[in-house]
């Protein structure tokens, strides 16, 4: 028997905050009407945030990934990348992913682990036209397809994300998990008038990427979609597109690794989430509000190799976004 949901629905996406995408999301997880819903409002003109223990999130138990392994997927051929692009993408990516002071604000949610790790596999271009459009279903069915041709042999899936990079100007969208509908459901206020249920949000609208798990074998894996952020498509934060793919992929990972299970929706699978259903990377983001600089920044390595563009993520140990610091916090 199935044991139902009693924990908060976990989000599983980034966002832009006020954004379509971000009441679209928020919608579906809670089950109501679409429509505007509350949202912590977003600091004022302050740099920093006053601590908000209200936000600050719980373990429910469910899988969390110590030592992660990962790797890039470039969609669309070599055509549709530039080389630098990926080069930047997969060389930041992997140091932020590692630095230690990032991690040292991590450590708090690993259950007294005496530390973390994550290592880069390296990247892979999968051939093919780019798409125009991605879908959660898409995305589902080519980490399948990956699969079925062994292209994920002599990988740990059970602690593997597999990220997929879609290229300039593709767009992704993302369903509310749910079978189509064109007729009004529960989730419509009682007196509402019959209409046809917008169903799906894209990057067009504010979603950056999202993460979630298929059942392969015996076996659940892990995956990470986002776009190539600029113009209208995805989540602009910094000065260049690749920066602002390293920052969702940042977030998606680090959220991935604290509530993998995101996708089965029992309270024993789910892991590190508010009462707001809002993962790691969630809270920063729509506290930030519009000024995502507070949040979306270029922070430096531990090895004085450079900075790094990130997105800081929640900390209970502050109630608030952190990062990075010198030593994880005590009585983690």
């Amino acid at each position: 028997m199935t044991t139902q949901l009693y924990a908060p629905r976990p989000m599983r996406v980034v966002v832009a905050p006020g954004s379509k995408a971000e009441a679209f999301c928020r919608n579906y997880r809670t089950g109501v009407h679409p429509g505007p819903v509350p949202v912590p409002h977003s600091e004022a003109i302050a740099p920093g945030f006053r601590p908000r223990p209200g936000l600050d999130m719980s373990d429910f138990g469910g899988k969390i990934i110590r030592d992660l392994v990962y790797t890039n997927f470039f969609v669309g051929g070599a055509g549709a990348w530039a080389a630098s692009d990926m080069q930047n993408i997969d060389s930041h990516l992997s140091k932020a992913m590692s630095d230690v002071r990032l991690n040292n604000v991590l450590v708090q949610y690993y259950r007294r682990a005496p530390g973390i790790s994550t290592t880069f596999r390296p990247s892979s271009v999968l051939p093919g036209a780019p798409p125009a459009e991605v879908s959660q279903t898409d995305v589902e069915h080519l980490l399948a397809g990956l699969q079925a041709q062994g292209k994920l042999n002599g990988f740990d899936v059970a602690s593997t994300v597999f990220n997929f990079m879609l290229p300039r100007g593709v767009v992704l969208t993302i369903d509310d998990g749910q079978p189509a509908r064109t007729t009004p459901t529960a989730r419509h206020r009682p007196h509402d008038p019959p209409h046809e249920v917008d169903e799906k949000s894209s990057s067009l609208e504010g979603l950056g990427g999202f993460h979630g798990s298929i059942q392969v074998g015996a076996q659940r894996a892990y995956y990470a979609v986002g776009v190539f952020s600029e113009g209208n498509n995805g989540i602009v934060a910094f000065d260049q597109p690749w920066k602002n793919v390293v920052a969702t992929f940042y977030h998606e990972l680090v959220e991935a690794r604290t509530d993998a299970d995101v996708e089965e929706q029992t309270r024993d699978k789910i892991g590190w989430v508010n009462a707001r259903g809002e993962e790691i990377g969630d809270i920063p983001l729509s506290l930030a509000g519009a000024n995502l600089s507070k949040v979306m920044k270029e922070v430096p390595l531990a090895d004085g190799s450079g900075t790094v563009p990130i997105q800081l993520m929640w900390s209970n140990a502050v109630h608030g976004p952190e990062g990075p610091i010198a030593v994880p916090h005590p009585g983690h």
